[in-house]
């Protein structure tokens, strides 16, 4: 069983930066990807950010392109989501998952279905 524990959450400015953690624990070594997803207040979860371990390709929403950054240890052990020019738009419950399958797109991974576990969430609020 794996474990997922996000971690860096908080309340920041419009224009300010946060860094999210993922501890990833258990049987992480069959992984093939890491994603990060949010949701904000009545909407659905939505993809921001996935990283894939065969080859360090990584891959983001455009409604982050350029302004958050996905990033990992060197022993995967710990993801991280660096994130700058914030904006409220960004406010939302940032989810970290694991993904055990292997696909050879990168469409897969934006799909929170193909994601195998996940933690339980950290708040990020963006004031204006």
């Amino acid at each position: 069983q794996v474990q997922v524990v996000e971690s860096g959450g908080g309340l920041v400015q419009a224009g300010g930066s946060l860094r999210l953690s993922c501890a990833a624990s258990g049987r992480t070594l069959s992984s093939y990807a890491m994603g990060w997803f949010r949701q904000a207040p009545g909407k659905e979860r939505e993809f921001v950010t996935t990283i894939r371990w065969s080859d360090g390709y990584t891959y983001y929403a455009d409604s982050v392109k350029g302004r958050f950054t996905i990033s990992t240890d060197n022993a995967q052990n710990t993801l991280y989501l660096q994130m700058n020019s914030l904006k409220p738009e960004d406010t939302a419950v940032y989810y970290c998952a694991v993904c055990d399958k292997y696909y050879s797109g990168t469409g897969h991974y934006t799909i929170p279905g193909s994601y195998d576990y996940w933690g339980q969430g950290t708040q990020v609020t963006v004031s204006s």
